[in-house]
Order: C-alpha cells, then sequence, then structure tokens
C-alpha cells in the first residue's frame, strides 16, 4: 500500500465515523481558518489537545496520521528552512550572506512544522474517517447556495468523488510498476537528478495507459446505467444532522475562544 493516504478510507464505528460528512468537511476547513490565530505555545498547545482528542474519538491507530505526515515531510522541511533561514529578528546565531540563523527565525520555523502537522492531522482525519461518496455528498449540499449563481455544484462534486475513488488506486499502481522495474535494476532516488529523471519516465507511459483505460471502463459503466447528469438524481444515502455535530461545532466555537484568550497570554 502507499504511504499517500489521500482518498483512503477505513471503516469503523467511531464518535467520528458516525458525524455527518457536512460537519466534519465544514470543521475541517474552519481549522485549516482558525490555525493561523495561534501564535505562541500555548495556542498551538489548544489546538494539539484539540487534534489528538479527535484522533482518539476515530479510534484510528497514531502511525495512519504519522504516515500522513512522512509523506509530506519534504516540503514540510523546505518550508520550515525558509522560514529558519530567511527571518531576521532577537538573537543571531549565525550569519552568512544572505542566511541567518536567528531566535525569531528558529521560534517561527516550529511553529511552521507544528502548522503543517495539525493540519496534516486533520485532513487525514477527515478522508479517513469519511468515505468518498460522503465526501461528495456533503461538498455538493455545502455548495448548494452556488447553484443560483450557475455553478455546476453536482458535476464538482462528481468529479471529487471519482478524483478521491481512483487517486489511491492510481498510487498503488504506481507503487507495483516501481517494484517491477527495481526487479529489472531500476534504482528510483539513488544516483544523479538526471539519472532519477531519466528512471522515472518508465513510469509514466504504463501509469497513463492504465488511467486512461480506467477513465474509458468508468465512462462506459455509467453510459450503461443510464447516467444522464444530476439533474433529477435522488440519493440512496440521506444525510441526517445529529446533536454530535451540533457540539462538535460548540467544541470548535470554545476552542477559538480559547485561542483568542490565548494570543494575548
Amino acid at each position: 500500500m502507499s504511504r499517500f493516504l489521500l482518498g483512503r478510507y477505513i471503516n469503523g464505528d467511531s464518535l467520528v465515523h458516525q458525524m455527518d460528512a457536512r460537519a466534519k468537511l465544514a470543521l475541517s476547513i474552519y481549522f485549516i481558518a482558525i490555525i493561523f490565530l495561534a501564535n505562541n505555545w500555548a495556542t498551538y498547545g489548544l489546538l494539539l489537545i484539540l487534534v489528538l482528542a479527535c484522533v482518539l474519538l476515530s479510534k484510528i491507530k497514531l502511525g495512519f496520521f504519522l504516515r500522513g505526515v512522512a509523506a509530506m515531510i519534504w516540503l514540510i522541511i523546505f518550508t520550515v528552512l525558509l522560514q529558519v533561514f530567511f527571518t531576521t529578528g532577537g538573537h543571531v546565531y549565525w550569519h552568512w550572506g544572505i542566511l541567518n540563523l536567528t531566535q525569531v527565525g528558529l521560534v517561527r520555523g516550529a511553529y511552521v512544522f507544528c502548522r503543517f502537522v495539525l493540519i496534516i492531522f486533520m485532513s487525514t482525519l477527515l478522508t479517513l474517517t469519511t468515505s468518498p461518496l460522503e465526501i461528495s455528498d456533503g461538498l455538493e449540499s455545502l455548495m448548494k447556495p452556488l447553484k443560483y449563481l450557475k455553478v455546476p455544484v453536482y458535476e464538482i462534486a462528481l468529479m471529487l468523488s471519482i478524483a478521491l475513488r481512483f487517486v489511491p488506486t492510481l498510487l498503488d499502481e504506481t507503487q507495483k510498476i516501481m517494484n517491477a522495474q527495481r526487479s529489472r535494476g531500476v534504482n528510483f532516488g539513488e544516483g544523479k537528478l538526471l539519472d532519477q529523471i531519466k528512471a522515472v519516465i518508465p513510469l509514466l507511459i504504463p501509469l497513463f495507459v492504465s488511467a486512461i483505460n480506467r477513465a474509458e471502463d468508468l465512462a462506459t459503466a455509467m453510459e450503461a446505467r443510464g447516467y444522464r447528469g444530476g439533474e433529477g438524481r435522488t440519493k440512496y444515502r440521506q444525510q441526517v444532522w445529529q446533536l454530535k455535530d451540533s457540539l462538535a461545532l460548540v467544541v470548535f466555537g470554545l476552542v477559538t475562544v480559547g485561542l483568542v484568550f490565548l494570543r494575548t497570554w
């Protein structure tokens, strides 16, 4: 299995699994917004408690979330290094040309690292506890007011659902192709940059052919079932807003109040 967790769903009966997809989508987006209120260790500590509480309630092993961080680790490290070496202020520990290692830079780099990890944890929690169909239905419901602006809400939700469904499959196929190439003596991630680029090229053609074949099979299946767009279609799975969803909104609201208070603490 690929280490990328985008679109993967783990079936379960936890409190987080039972929540309405609309609530989980709205709260995930809201969390990304309020995380920018954090400006000291107290605020990041409060957000960490919130995220760990959500992880515990999901009854999913912590290793899955760490895999999500590992998949993005090079982007995280690159962003942190930019903050560390290009931020000035406070005591200067090291200086060379345009590069500076300062007290403020180290602190901001640590903040950026925490921000990335918390966002990845929360987004991973959303995909692991919500099936692609639930995500697309929830997104379609949240975007329903945009229909009055002639936005193709149903088509956008359908494309998202298909993408979330097939991204893990394509990633798994990529891993299989890479393993087949390794058995033939191809080394990925080794040698000069040009050699690494040449090693990736043989992956593209079979992966592209596989994606085209799957898209053709999907189109044939949809046409055979009489698919004619979203107009007039009913839903088999009905979304029901429950008390636990309202309580989750209240908890996130209280956390927001706590962040505003702790910003000046």
